[in-house]
């Protein structure tokens, strides 16, 4: 696997530093510098580095594109120069050598290292007082996943509104009741989540993945539900065959996804084979997101926050304004599959499920 890194470019060229040490560069003139080596170092890398007040410490963090990774001339001169200017970054593709900054494309050596060949950390791509944080496994998993869905899904997310009063009110109304039968909290997930299904039902094409030139639907309807974790981390447990679960069989299957992502005893099997995200960026606070899709799946649903809100309402005696309980919803879709009036479509089929939710139901 080649690896990728982040330098500096200056804006301007190098060209007055290297003069200025293009004399006097003999094998022995140059003045050591203080701290051990780990690795080998020219006379003429060393002499710019004394003669820059550059230390060991950060002759040791820069990159070296010469043989073995050592530290070239040109290497060190660019350093010098990045300390000197305010430079823009670029990425250095170690597969293409190639490399592109705010205004133009540049050459680059070609860099083929692995990964545990490159150096931990890189002080100068980062000014003042800072903190370098590994990830855990975890988070380097879900980074891979974040970026390789981006890569791989040309991402396109509609929005809705809903007026969910009727089943704020509604869960309000029962949810003693609904605990002291069950032994179960009810929570608005498994409301969503029974909206859901409802328009996977109607729009199957949602409950697909991509193969090729060949389109996956879908017969089992499993639901992914994004759980955050108390180190800070996101998981996504799924409800399997969802569509055949009552209102209490979801939520008790919300409950206990939940409970074991939260006390990290998820089985490997609880966070396969899902068809179907929901994302309740709400939890925290937002009131929408552009959520990114779980692969392979063609979607994920993002709900926000219930605010209240003077809304129009339209009666038989005429318009009035109340205060109401409102929800944003938005859904990003692979639009390699997905347009833009399906996607649509289904994001609304949604909102109008929540919006005509019976107060007078039954759990």
């Amino acid at each position: 696997q080649q690896a990728t890194q982040y330098v500096t470019v200056p804006s301007n060229n190098n060209d007055a530093t290297w003069k200025a040490h293009q004399s006097n560069t003999s094998a022995n003139d140059y003045k050591p510098l203080a701290g051990n080596a780990n690795r080998f170092y020219s006379p003429l890398v060393l002499n710019i580095a004394a003669s820059e007040n550059v230390t060991m410490q950060e002759l040791e963090s820069i990159p070296g594109t010469g043989n073995e990774g050592r530290v070239s001339k040109k290497d060190i001169l660019q350093y010098v120069e990045d300390r000197k200017t305010a430079g823009t970054y670029r990425k250095v593709n170690h597969q293409q050598g190639r490399v592109q900054t705010d205004n133009d494309f540049s050459e680059v050596a070609v860099i083929n290292q692995e990964k545990n060949d490159l150096p931990r950390s890189a002080p100068q791509l980062y000014s003042g007082n800072v903190e370098i944080i590994e990830m855990d496994r975890m988070r380097r998993v879900i980074a891979k996943h974040m970026v390789d869905s981006v890569h791989t899904s040309p991402h396109v997310t509609s929005f809705s509104e809903a007026d969910v009063t009727s089943m704020v009110l509604w869960r309000e109304k029962i949810k003693k009741e609904f605990e002291k039968r069950e032994n179960e909290k009810i929570t608005f997930t498994p409301l969503f989540i029974e909206a859901i299904i409802k328009c996977i039902k109607k729009y199957p094409w949602l409950n697909s993945s991509i193969d090729g030139d060949k389109l996956i639907v879908k017969k089992d309807i499993n639901i992914g539900m994004a759980t955050a974790l108390p180190s800070g981390n996101l998981i996504v447990p799924v409800i399997k065959n969802a569509d055949q679960l009552n209102l209490v069989g979801l939520t008790r299957q919300v409950n206990n996804l939940a409970t074991a992502a939260r006390n990290n005893k998820l089985k490997p099997d609880d966070t396969a084979g899902g068809t179907f995200t929901l994302t309740n960026v709400g939890s925290f606070g937002s009131i929408m997101g552009t959520p990114i899709i779980n692969q392979p799946q063609v979607a994920i649903l993002a709900v926000g926050a219930i605010k209240k809100k003077p809304v129009v309402i339209e009666t038989a005696q005429g318009d009035s304004i109340a205060i109401r309980h409102m929800m944003y919803l938005s859904m990003s879709y692979d639009h390699r599959i997905i347009d833009g009036a399906l996607g649509s479509t289904f994001l609304n089929a949604v909102a109008k499920e929540l919006e005509n939710f019976n107060g007078e139901r039954d759990f």
